[in-house]
């Protein structure tokens, strides 16, 4: 009973201090003669409007920045071109310059919310290898080209937008919003027009440029291979096999026994001779491939491996034959790396088809370390599948173990 007392009493205390805070509040509301708070102070204007404030504030020194660079390393750059070090100095410059761009569309995309692709990043096969490929493709890149024109241009822009929006901070309040809203259109026209990628035809027809040489090398390196393998090896032994049957025409009457010795010694460089004919011949594109598909025919390919090899082909039908034989001598080059150079116990091959994509994987647990660097034989297989529009990546950690990821667009297999 003491208990629920004490709690009642708790109660009513706290409803009586409740209800001297309310009316203390009414008096003090009545006596200072309104009904409502005023709401809290706050800006007129949104968080976006703000944002578009401050790009326009950060136009000044951006474009002043941009500007003495661009102005430095292509005064210079043009004054010293009759020079050893003038076109170096221009890539450089353009270099630089594609990085100034960079720059500029993260800030773009911060405060205007402006979303524009990043220009993709000259490859290796653009730039090819050595200095004068790399001082080329670098000198003829229009990104970096138009970052510059981008660079020239924002200078007279960026003052003008600067003090515009300074004045209207102070002095244009009512139509500050709409003022600024305007400025900002223009800047984003001209980050789409001037930093935005190359158009796709531009890209589409360097790409299809570069694969074009990639391909007529790959075919010259094909024949001049099969050509070597031709010469020393099955026209070597016809040779030779002409040579003894022409002895043994000769002995026949002489000394018979002779003669067939002769004559059995042609007959087993024939079958020799006709062994690395047919291995030729496999090379350039194995029979079984043709008839059976890539399960018999990388299965086949995994049974003459130095380490045991698990084959998965999940495909409901084939591809188109080339690059049913492009992905058959990937997966054949990759077992033969891993039987040469990986220590691997055992290896997977896997093959599967994801949309408009031929997916294949090999993996080892081989020591690793291997890569893509110029020079090995991995770099010729990322070329190759490059030159169809396919994707090669290597993970290979030092100690292993070594996933290889390749894709193939898929193509329909034709009719006949």
């Amino acid at each position: 009973m003491s208990g629920a007392s004490h709690t009642s009493h708790t109660s009513h205390t706290s409803r009586t201090s409740q209800t001297s805070h309310i009316t203390g509040s009414i008096t003090s509301k009545d006596e200072d003669g309104c009904g409502d708070r005023l709401p809290p102070a706050r800006f007129a204007f949104d968080a976006r409007t703000w944002k578009e404030v401050a790009h326009l504030l950060l136009n000044l020194p951006e474009a002043l920045t941009g500007f003495v660079y661009v102005s430095l390393w292509l005064y210079a750059g043009v004054l010293t071109s009759l020079t050893v070090i003038g076109l170096p100095l221009l890539a450089v410059g353009l270099m630089g310059a594609r990085a100034l761009g960079g720059l500029e569309r993260g800030r773009a995309r911060k405060l205007l919310g402006v979303r524009i692709e990043e220009p993709s990043r000259l490859s290796r096969q653009q730039r090819g290898r050595g200095f004068f490929p790399w001082l080329w493709t670098t000198l003829k890149d229009p990104v970096a080209w138009r970052t510059t024109l981008y660079g020239f241009i924002r200078l007279p822009w960026g003052i003008l937008t600067f003090v515009a929006t300074l004045c209207l901070l102070f002095v244009g309040w009512p139509v500050l919003g709409y003022a600024v809203r305007g400025m900002t259109n223009l800047d984003r026209a001209m980050v789409r027009g001037l930093l935005s990628p190359s158009s796709e035809l531009e890209r589409r027809i360097a790409e299809l440029e570069q694969d074009r040489g990639v391909v007529v090398d790959t075919a010259a390196a094909d024949l001049r291979r099969i050509e070597r393998d031709l010469h020393d090896g099955a026209q070597a032994r016809l040779v030779a096999l002409a040579m003894g049957l022409g002895l043994a025409k000769e002995k026949v009457l002489e000394d018979p026994e002779a003669a067939a010795r002769m004559v059995d010694e042609a007959h087993g460089e024939v079958k020799l001779a006709l062994q690395e004919l047919r291995d030729l011949a496999r090379g350039i594109h194995p029979a079984v491939l043709t008839d059976r598909g890539l399960d018999a025919a990388l299965s086949s390919v995994a049974a003459r491996c130095t380490v045991p090899v698990s084959v998965s082909v999940d495909l409901t039908e084939r591809p188109a034959p080339a690059i049913e034989g492009i992905a058959y001598f990937t997966v054949s080059e990759l077992l033969q790396n891993v039987s040469k150079h990986s220590r691997a116990r055992t290896a997977e091959v896997e093959l599967w088809r994801k949309g408009r994509r031929l997916l294949i994987q090999v993996r080892d647990d081989g020591r690793g370390g291997a890569s893509t660097d110029s020079g090995s034989g991995l770099a010729g297989l990322a070329e190759r599948l490059g030159s169809v529009d396919g994707l090669f990546e290597v993970d290979s950690p030092e100690g292993g173990p070594t996933v290889v990821t390749a894709e193939l667009p898929w193509r329909e297999r034709t009719a006949g």
